[in-house]
């Protein structure tokens, strides 16, 4: 068994591999840290390009293109290692990140995961969209950030330099104990891509773990690195996946109230596509909802089995607001005003 086990997920990224995987295993690889690339069926010749170059990195070839939550199952379950600790191909990792990281689990074992500062590749004063510093959820399953609401970006000058505890790790780099992620089952593979690694998350808060987000460990990330931010397909995934996280997760007593909201608000932002000319999107919202119902059987089932692990707490770090009306009715757009 090896200490710290990064995996790559890769999908046709070989130009993000070209740039990244040389200061991933720069800053990283010593005699308690093994780096595996997971290729979901790539086409660019990811898989030669690696055997070539890279012959430190071990590769583990999945055949085809089994989404995020699939791919990184599939993988995982090969891979001996205290933790895992899952990471982007978008990513540029910088001297000191790993060790922050490793040292805060080894030093909580009641952590089942946590993340580091994720800002922007692109911007680099500024946070990252997906990730940035530390995640929650309001009660209607809106995710949102320490950093980053909706499509409003903070620059960082400091203000989230404390350690925490949050609701969610991003899966653009999160490690995590492998115990728990077995505990817990992994991801969600229904999920495809998109919100697994928040519906994971609340199954670790359910079995009693903590989440945390660690501020000394920086990175910076490209994002959008394999589904454009608008992309019609991500915005279904996102809706589809918003409900299949409030049906399996939330406890009986809320269901069918938050429920009817979300939905109510779903709504209203496909009639908001609509009313832009946006018809991709708009289909994108109806095709959510359908898929929801097509699937509602087999959600119950997991619903079921979900609600048998209860055994921690599973709502203190869930905002009992809606940031939507904070954000487009208030106008409070930064974290400090709405939490």
């Amino acid at each position: 068994m090896v200490k710290t086990a990064i995996v790559i997920l890769n999908w046709n990224g070989i130009e993000f591999l070209r740039k990244f995987l040389p200061a991933v295993i720069k800053y990283s690889v010593d005699y308690e840290t093994v780096v595996y690339i997971a290729d979901n069926g790539s086409t660019d010749g990811s898989i030669e390009y690696l055997s070539t170059d890279f012959s430190t990195v071990k590769v583990l070839d999945l055949g085809t293109n089994h989404g995020f939550a699939g791919g990184y199952n599939l993988a995982l379950e090969q891979i001996d290692a205290k933790y895992y600790l899952l990471l982007n191909s978008d990513i540029e990792v910088t001297e000191g990140w790993l060790q922050p990281l490793v040292q805060f689990m080894d030093a909580n074992n009641d952590v089942a995961s946590c993340q580091p500062k994720i800002k922007s590749f692109l911007n680099r004063d500024f946070f990252e969209h997906a990730g940035a510093a530390g995640c929650f959820i309001d009660k209607y399953g809106y995710p949102f950030c320490r950093g980053r609401i909706f499509y409003h970006i903070e620059k960082d000058s400091g203000q989230y330099d404390t350690p925490t505890d949050v609701f969610w790790s991003s899966g653009a780099c999160m490690i995590m104990r492998s115990e728990a992620w077995k505990r817990a089952g992994g991801f969600d593979p229904s999920f495809f891509a998109h919100m697994e690694e928040i519906d994971l998350c609340w199954r670790f808060s359910k079995l009693g773990y903590r989440v945390s987000y660690i501020p000394e460990s920086v990175i910076y990330h490209v994002g959008g690195g394999s589904l454009p931010y608008t992309s019609p397909f991500k915005t279904y995934l996102n809706f589809r996946n918003s409900l299949y996280l409030l049906y399996k997760n939330l406890p009986e007593s809320r269901l069918r109230k938050i429920m009817f909201i979300r939905m109510l608000l779903d709504g209203i932002a496909a009639i908001m596509f609509l009313m832009k000319g946006d018809t991709k999107n708009f289909m994108s919202v109806w095709n959510s909802h359908m898929d929801f119902y097509r699937n509602k059987k087999e959600l119950r089932q997991k619903r079921k089995a979900v609600l048998e692990i209860e055994t921690g707490c599973t709502t203190d770090r869930v905002l009992n607001k809606s940031i939507v009306f904070e954000f487009y009715l208030r106008g409070r757009r930064t974290f400090d005003l709405i939490k």
